[in-house]
């Protein structure tokens, strides 16, 4: 199978799709996904994302942890703590509803899905879905931050079976 590029086939200029603006045409090898490891909503996620098939390596490590503050020291650590945050292999960042679209891009029976919701018609389906998802996140959370140095699950941690 070849490598899969940053464009995806149906919406190659969406916005925050792999292969927009900032990453024309590149290569993605690994996207690394910055996840609230303090949320069970985004820990199940997490899990769930661990027992898919990939097109696309993903890394998971904790937002906010030592680890992701070390290997992207420009990023601001406290808006991944707020949001899903992608981080591709060349630099791209994406957050949000754009992180959740690329997320699925990167799975092989999601991408097809991605590349529609990165759509203007797609789109405002996966806004709501982020949308609902950071309502339980507050509602679960009581709208607080965790705080950096708490123990997070880090890449380490087993899968559910």
């Amino acid at each position: 199978m070849a490598t899969p590029t940053a464009t995806p086939t149906a919406s190659p200029t969406a916005p925050g799709a792999p292969g927009a603006p900032g990453a024309p045409g590149a290569a993605v090898r690994h996207l690394t996904v910055l996840y609230d490891a303090h949320c069970p909503l985004c820990v199940h996620i997490r899990h769930w994302l661990l027992g898919q098939r990939l097109l696309v390596p993903l890394r998971l490590v904790p937002a906010g942890s030592e680890a992701a503050r070390r290997r992207y020291p420009l990023l601001d650590h406290a808006g991944t703590l707020r949001q899903i945050t992608v981080v591709g292999d060349s630099g791209q960042v994406w957050s949000g509803t754009d992180a959740f679209i690329v997320c699925l891009w990167a799975l092989a029976e999601h991408r097809p899905r991605a590349n529609w919701l990165a759509t203007p018609a797609g789109r405002p389906f996966a806004r709501a879905a982020m949308y609902t998802a950071s309502a339980w996140r507050s509602a679960v959370r009581g709208g607080g931050e965790a705080e950096p140095e708490e123990p997070a699950c880090d890449d380490q941690c087993s899968t559910p079976r």
